[in-house]
């Protein structure tokens, strides 16, 4: 038997509790599954502090557990899905997320406007790529100038294509990856029918030290 212990911040008399699957409104949105999103958010090296990107939030699953972790900071996602976004605030009004900024907009364009914008351009501690729009090399240079110096950029994806082009090139720009295959099995109903769920691309980048 494999035990995994993470290290999540918790606030002081509480412990961290993972939502499950179920409990997010969901509708016929994308949504990373709990073991996933699990491992994803340790990835992400959140405190409570933290200011996080979700790029392409989906349902707003990772969104919202960020939002618990990180309930000192704040986590702003961006989706241009017209039903994703909505069920994205649903998700963020259900579980009482203040600390939670929903903007519908690409993706390459939000970020664009975020560095027009910001006169601090290293803005986030912990940026998440969950959907890309066929833009990816546009959204992992633009995340590179809103990222912190010791910040992390997690990325997920599904096809081994994707994420060949996404290691390849944040590798241009002197990150060193972390690269974890997950392949998640779960029973069906009461049996012990083990289902497998697609496998999932999880690459961890974090900037290596200029010596």
């Amino acid at each position: 038997m494999i035990v995994i212990y993470l290290e999540m911040p918790k606030r002081e008399g509480e412990e961290m509790v993972f939502i499950n699957d179920e409990e997010f409104i969901r509708g016929t949105c994308p949504m990373t599954k709990k073991d996933i999103r699990i491992l994803t958010i340790s990835k992400l090296n959140l405190e409570e502090t933290s200011n996080v990107l979700d790029i392409g939030s989906g349902t707003g699953s990772v969104t919202v557990q960020c939002a618990k972790i990180a309930n000192k900071g704040m986590v702003y996602a961006v989706e241009k899905d017209d039903e994703a976004f909505n069920v994205t605030n649903s998700n963020v009004e259900k579980f009482e997320c203040n600390n939670v900024k929903v903007s519908k907009c690409e993706a390459k364009k939000y970020l664009e406007n975020l560095l027009q914008e910001s006169e601090n351009k290293a803005t986030f501690d912990s940026i998440f790529i969950g959907g890309s729009g066929g833009n990816l090399e546009e959204l992992i240079f633009l995340s590179d100038k809103l990222l912190k110096t010791k910040g992390t950029l997690v990325m997920n994806f599904i096809t081994l294509d994707n994420a060949y082009k996404g290691i390849e090139f944040i590798k241009t720009l002197n990150y060193s990856v972390d690269i974890s295959l997950v392949n998640i099995s779960n029973n069906r109903g009461e049996t012990y029918m083990m289902i497998a769920k697609n496998p999932i691309f999880i690459i961890e980048c974090r900037r290596k030290e200029v010596k």
